[in-house]
């Protein structure tokens, strides 16, 4: 067990490198107590843009700074690598994946957030989410893949499919990655191919709700779902996913 010496200053191990757990951090830096940055990366993401490395817009290293080399200079925290499998309140410990337990004196939780499929886990293994950079570039690959199987592929029907990019969820990550998506095929990637005209691919939004961005006000919605459609996505509110699998999606009105 990794033990702190007790007549020391309090011990705060923080459990996640993302934006709340990193500022945290860095607001506490002139407290006389010492501090654990505890994450199973070594690197704070810059989530908002992850839809950018999925078009492959940016490398992952545009989006992901060494959360050390932030935090070189505040000698009050030590960042760790490692993955909690359990918090021991009791005793105040937390028990690590192949690592020792940490001790610590206070706790503060920032994991963050993931993708939720609605009671359908089963849909992940075909349409993945967008919340990590092993997210981001499996998208990369499954876009881009697409446009050099469509080009090989002689049957049209296929060829159709492998063209048709569908993405469920019509927040801000699903607009940008939608909006992205039609211009690399109208834009980027015209003249590129010999067989295919990558024009020809077809960008479906698809929102459960009445309008996309929600949470912004309705005017800045539709404005939002124009510019959508002038470049030429399917934008479809009011239609949740009711299946997904290894074939497609299905879409209920």
């Amino acid at each position: 067990m990794i033990q702190d010496d007790p007549k020391s200053s309090p011990h705060l191990v923080i459990i996640g490198g993302g934006f709340a757990g990193l500022w945290a951090a860095r607001e506490l830096a002139r407290t006389p107590i010492r501090i654990t940055l505890l994450d199973r990366g070594n690197h704070h993401l810059f989530q908002p843009l992850l839809y950018q490395v999925a078009t492959a817009g940016l490398s992952a290293p545009d989006i992901a700074a060494p959360l050390r080399h932030i935090l070189r200079r505040q000698s009050n925290v030590t960042v760790l690598m490692a993955e909690a499998d359990a918090i021991d309140t009791a005793n105040q410990s937390i028990l690590l994946r192949e690592v020792a337990a940490l001790d610590y004196d206070f706790l503060l939780i920032a994991t963050g957030a993931t993708h939720a499929y609605f009671g359908h886990d089963d849909w992940a293994a075909h349409a993945p989410g967008l919340k990590t950079l092993d997210d981001a570039l499996s998208i990369r690959r499954r876009i881009l893949s697409a446009f050099e199987h469509a080009e090989v592929e002689t049957d049209p029907a296929k060829r159709r499919a492998l063209l048709t990019f569908a993405i469920v969820g019509g927040g801000p990550t699903g607009v940008e990655l939608a909006a992205t998506l039609a211009e690399i095929a109208r834009h980027t990637l015209r003249n590129e191919f010999r067989r295919i005209d990558p024009r020809d691919a077809r960008v479906l939004l698809i929102e459960a709700g009445p309008r996309i961005l929600a949470a912004v006000p309705d005017v800045l919605s539709q404005k939002a779902r124009k510019q959508l459609e002038k470049l030429g996505v399917e934008v479809r509110a009011g239609s949740p996913a009711t299946r997904i699998d290894a074939d497609g999606v299905c879409i209920g009105d």
